[in-house]
């Protein structure tokens, strides 16, 4: 039984590149956003059947996948183990001021060793999100599933999937709208797309 997971970063915020959101309250989809996530929708209505959605309980999670979700017509489903990295103390923070921080220097060094300061390590959520997609392999799942997620917790699936070591994170980007898509089985894993999105 095989899998076909669409791991799908959420639409754009006033926040992104500007400051580290994670676990905040609120980070409403911005215009840019809105317009992202109706690509979305408009992009899964030509794939059928989807057998559900998946996603995080972040404001900008949710909406996103609620817009899929209303033209496909398929109701999301909100999944802890897709949640936002932890980042405890930096949450909130700027990058700019981040970036003065050498803690915060250290973690994208070495990501694999570095904890947040109150927070949680890389291996942490990445274990938790692949924990999820293999329980439901294992489970004989297949069919197609949208999951609704975070920039480092896809990049944490995709490297556990390809035996990347965390530390090599940085070396792909995961945009805002973007669409990675993954075959996952018992026979292993396979990635057929990484950060698609509109032409």
């Amino acid at each position: 039984m095989t899998a076909k997971v669409h791991l799908i970063r959420h639409g754009a915020h006033d926040d992104v590149g500007q400051v580290l959101s994670g676990r905040s309250a609120r980070s409403p989809l911005s215009a840019a956003g809105h317009a992202q996530a109706q690509w979305l929708a408009a992009h899964f209505a030509r794939e059928s059947p989807i057998a559900a959605i998946h996603c995080s309980p972040r404001e900008r999670t949710r909406a996103t996948a609620e817009i899929i979700g209303g033209r496909i017509g398929v109701r999301a489903q909100v999944v802890e183990a897709l949640d936002e990295v932890d980042f405890g103390a930096w949450t909130g923070r700027s990058f700019d001021e981040l970036e003065r921080d050498p803690e915060w220097r250290e973690w994208n060094r070495q990501r694999s060793a570095v904890r947040p300061p109150n927070g949680e390590r890389m291996a942490e959520a990445t274990a938790r999100a692949v924990g999820h997609l293999d329980a439901l392999v294992q489970r004989g799942w297949s069919g197609t599933l949208l999951c609704v997620s975070h920039c480092d917790i896809i990049r944490g699936v995709i490297a556990h999937y390809l035996g990347l070591g965390l530390d090599r994170l940085l070396a792909f980007d995961v945009d805002p709208g973007s669409v990675s898509t993954l075959l996952i089985g018992n026979w292993g894993a396979r990635l057929l797309k990484l950060n698609g999105g509109q032409e």
